[in-house]
């Protein structure tokens, strides 16, 4: 009886085990309703939402699938939440391929979380226009860019005002506090910060002066934006006419119908990029490359170029639509920050800005 029971239960477990998961899931390899469909190849971006999103989803990954059969996922996000999902999931990375504004390419590449990249596993680097390269052996420049002064032309025209010429021109009374600049959390306004510190005889390795004109800058303006969904439509509505933002959302407002116009300072302003990075331990480390290698690749870069960036591959030119609005002329200054340094100083001088300059905001307003 004992040995009746014992087969008995053998046979119960083996139904059992038969109704339980069914084999781990390998890279590679994508469940789909319980079954298993063997040679898919899937990877998985991180990058902003808006614009970049739209440009990847919509641009990019269809190319790419189309020329490689590999399927793109894309998943929205600000660059330092990014990191910090990069970080949390370095055991187990979710994310192959992470697009981080040049500071947080630093921090990635301080912190381990990414391989290094160089022409040995991405070839079209031999192409790319070094100015956009945040730090060496760690990103691929996909997303290129300035942070600078926009304004309306028309309310300019209108009201008499004289277009800009420094960075201290966006200290003034006559815009009569309709402005649009970010908060020191955001890049934009970081940039700003280092633009007025350059124009009153500091740097970035001395801000002090930047953050005494700061106060008057605030002092200006009604707010400081958190971020470019709350400043675009400030500047769409007409309840800005003054700004900073990065070149491809100026461009963006200006094929839309909106009379803005990039400014470059006498004192010149930041070229850099959007980069990716390859996630440390991702098992589709060569699909993620192969993306990576596409992204810079003179065909995506015209595509991308379509959406208001300027092409990180040398000898290419941004598109005719907007050579009016954000087109840079070979006599425009440009530089490349010291986003070594941003990265060291960047939590210090944001607790002075909270503590000094946020308070000043709109005491010169009548």
């Amino acid at each position: 009886m004992k040995k009746l029971m014992s087969l008995l239960s053998i046979i119960v477990l083996i139904a059992l085990a038969g109704c339980g998961n069914p084999t781990p899931q390998k890279p590679g390899e994508s469940v789909q309703t319980g079954t298993v469909e063997k040679g898919e190849k899937k990877i998985t971006i991180a990058g902003n939402g808006g614009v970049i999103e739209s440009a990847i989803r919509d641009v990019i990954a269809p190319k790419f699938k189309e020329e490689t059969g590999i399927t793109v996922n894309y998943i929205s996000g600000l660059s330092g939440e990014i990191l910090s999902k990069v970080e949390l999931q370095k055991n187990a990375p979710q994310i192959d391929v992470a697009l981080f504004v040049p500071v947080d390419v630093i921090r990635a590449k301080e912190k381990g979380l990414i391989e290094p990249i160089d022409e040995s596993n991405v070839p079209n680097m031999k192409s790319v226009d070094s100015r956009f390269i945040p730090v060496e052996n760690a990103a691929a420049p996909a997303f290129g860019l300035v942070i600078a002064p926009a304004y309306n032309t028309e309310t300019f025209k209108k009201e008499g005002l004289k277009s800009i010429e420094s960075w201290n021109d966006l200290v003034s009374p006559d815009y009569e506090g309709k402005t649009a600049f970010s908060d020191i959390t955001n890049d934009w306004g970081f940039n700003t910060l280092n633009g007025l510190a350059i124009s009153n005889g500091g740097s970035t390795e001395n801000m002090e002066p930047g953050l005494e004109k700061a106060k008057d800058l605030a002092a200006y303006s009604n707010t400081f934006y958190k971020n470019s969904t709350q400043m675009m439509p400030a500047i769409q509505q007409g309840a800005a006419d003054v700004t900073v933002m990065g070149s491809y959302s100026i461009g963006e407002l200006a094929v839309s119908g909106i009379p803005i116009k990039m400014a470059v300072p006498k004192e010149g302003v930041p070229l850099q990029a959007f980069s990716a990075g390859l996630v440390k331990n991702t098992p589709n480390s060569k699909e993620a490359l192969e993306f990576i290698n596409y992204v810079i690749s003179e065909e995506a870069q015209a595509l991308i170029s379509e959406k208001g960036f300027y092409p990180t591959v040398e000898g290419m030119k941004i598109p005719e639509k907007y050579e009016e609005s954000i087109g840079l002329k070979a006599s425009d200054k440009t530089f490349k920050p010291d986003f070594a340094k941003f990265a060291e100083i960047r939590a210090e001088v944001s607790d002075r800005w909270a503590k000094e300059v946020t308070p000043e905001l709109g005491k010169k307003l009548k």
